[in-house]
C-alpha cells in the first residue's frame, strides 16, 4: 500500500513540475528585464524557458526566452513573438533583438532593438526594420501582455509580409550600389 501511495505521489510531482518550472522561468525573465531598467511587459505571458548569460559583471548579457508557441500581442499595434526571442541586454536597451516583429499597416517588420529613454520621460523606442523608429508610452509595457497563439493564416500572412520586406530591402541595396 505504501508503495502505491509513493508511486502516485511521484507521478503527481512529475505532472506539477513543468508548470512550476515555466512559472519560475517567466518570473526570472521579468526580473532580468527589470534589473536592466526595462519594463517586464516587453516579453509576453507564456514563457516556458529562460536563459541569461551575464557578460561577467559589465551589467549586460545575452538572453533567450522560449514561449509556448509563436503568438501576437496587442499594444498600440500588433507585436508578434516567435517561439524563441533572443537578444543582448545592456542597461535600458535590448540590441540586437531577434524573434520580435511589429505591425505597420498590413506588413510585419522585425524589431531590431528596444531602448528606454530616460525613465522619467516615460518613453520607450523600438527600432523597427532598421528604418523606422517608433516610440510608445512606457506605461504600455508595465505588465506582460496576453499573447494570442498564431493560427496558420496569421503565420502565412506574417511570412509574406516579412518576405516582401526582405525583397524590398535587397532591391534598395542593389539600387544604392
Amino acid at each position: 500500500m505504501k508503495f502505491i501511495l509513493l508511486f502516485v505521489f511521484f507521478l503527481l510531482s512529475l505532472s506539477l513540475k513543468p508548470s512550476s518550472a515555466a512559472a519560475a522561468a517567466a518570473e526570472s525573465a521579468y526580473e532580468v528585464l527589470q534589473s536592466h531598467g526595462l519594463p517586464k511587459g516587453l516579453l509576453p505571458k507564456g514563457i516556458t524557458e529562460f536563459r541569461f548569460d551575464d557578460d561577467g559583471g559589465g551589467g549586460g548579457g545575452k538572453f533567450e526566452a522560449v514561449l509556448e508557441a509563436p503568438c501576437t500581442a496587442k499594444f498600440e499595434s500588433g507585436v508578434h513573438y516567435n517561439a524563441t526571442v533572443s537578444g543582448a541586454l545592456s542597461y535600458g536597451e535590448i540590441a540586437p533583438l531577434s524573434g520580435v516583429s511589429a505591425q505597420e499597416l498590413f506588413l510585419w517588420f522585425p524589431v531590431l532593438g528596444i531602448r528606454v529613454d530616460v525613465p522619467s520621460s516615460g518613453l520607450i523606442h523600438f527600432d523597427v526594420g532598421g528604418v523606422v523608429h517608433k516610440q510608445f508610452p512606457l506605461s504600455l509595457f508595465d505588465s506582460p501582455p496576453d499573447c494570442t497563439p498564431d493560427d496558420d493564416d496569421d503565420q502565412s500572412t506574417s511570412r509574406i509580409g516579412k518576405l516582401r520586406y526582405e525583397l524590398d530591402r535587397a532591391e534598395a541595396r542593389r539600387a544604392v550600389v
